[in-house]
């Protein structure tokens, strides 16, 4: 455990600092508060915090609100020594943030018991938050291929289009689906076809830079949310993840197939705010012509709020923006 001493005292400084290394913890040392305060807001922040209350610079009751204050950051256990021992002094030590108190002179297995108990503590709030954190994965987290799940996927669209918005970046949408999965289900079978997805799923998240998202938009569809890309760059990133799916087969057990993937693409760059559902429309009905056209390829739309209609076909500018 990585505990923090903090005492004006040289003598009960060294006195505390020597024991706690005998226990085996590791210590850091401060004789006054302001020094103290830099090592808590540093990183690694220590478990607990042993502090004296009179000390030069920042005094420990107000060490101990600074502490308090903070946010989004591991709980520090405060043990609050000091000479005074009226029950005011207690409650003002417990009120400004104190989880324990100790009074001067304070015998070392008095300490060693309280540190002990703050342990118990610092453990049990880690196991909170690693319960609650692997909790929010969960929640976000597709359960069969481990990217995100629809909710989350959009989520993470609105938040890039506000990016977007805010910095007047460019941010594009591939929306893919895996062409006649049924059959693959119908033929081999659900445990075939979840395998399938997984890699699926697998293989296009490899294809992607660390700060884009993916998610499972549906059954066999797909969102990948692109920040600061533009058309030219999400067509040739969509063509990468088709060739990815499609080029190499797919092995379960004896089994070996090969599946395809349709793809839409659209591009957001206009500075003002629209219907989320429109952006993915947009992509859908790209998604569409693909789809209409036999399969297996990537087609991109203009993406066009003004206009009544979502989809916009814009042909072939240039040889990226259609291909088979």
């Amino acid at each position: 455990m990585r505990v923090l001493v903090v005492d004006d005292d040289p003598l009960t400084l060294h006195m505390v600092v020597y024991r706690l290394r005998q226990w085996g913890h590791d210590v850091i040392s401060a004789n006054d508060g302001t020094a103290a305060w830099e090592f808590i807001e540093a990183s690694p922040t220590p478990n607990v915090a042993i502090m004296d209350w009179m000390m030069p610079g920042i005094s420990g009751l107000e060490l101990c609100q600074r502490i308090r204050a903070r946010a989004g950051v591991p709980y520090l256990y405060i043990i609050l020594l000091t000479g005074r021992n009226h029950p005011e002094d207690l409650i003002a030590g417990l009120d400004a943030g104190a989880d324990d108190y100790l009074t001067k002179p304070f015998h070392l297995g008095e300490l060693d018991a309280r540190l002990r108990a703050g342990k118990r503590i610092v453990d049990l709030q880690n196991e909170l938050i690693s319960t609650r954190e692997t909790l929010r994965i969960q929640a976000m987290q597709d359960p069969l291929t481990q990217i995100l799940n629809h909710g989350a996927i959009l989520d993470a669209l609105l938040r890039e289009v506000d990016r977007a918005h805010r910095q007047r970046q460019p941010v594009s949408v591939i929306l893919g689906d895996l062409d006649a999965f049924k059959a693959v289900n119908d033929t081999y079978g659900h445990i075939v076809g979840d395998q399938i997805l997984i890699e699926v799923a697998e293989r296009m998240r490899s294809c992607l830079r660390s700060y884009d998202s993916i998610g499972r938009y549906g059954g066999e569809e797909f969102l990948m949310v692109l920040p600061n890309s533009d058309a030219e760059q999400a067509l040739s990133l969509a063509e990468r993840i088709r060739l990815a799916v499609c080029n190499m087969p797919f092995h379960y057990k004896n089994i070996e197939l090969s599946v395809t993937l349709s793809q839409g693409v659209t591009t957001w760059t206009e500075p003002y705010p629209f219907p989320l559902e429109r952006l993915i429309q947009t992509a859908d009905g790209a998604l569409y012509l693909v789809k209409n056209a036999g399969r297996n390829g990537v087609e991109y739309a203009h993406f066009d709020v003004g206009e009544d209609e979502a989809v916009v076909p814009i042909g072939r500018p240039n040889p990226l923006l259609r291909m088979p």
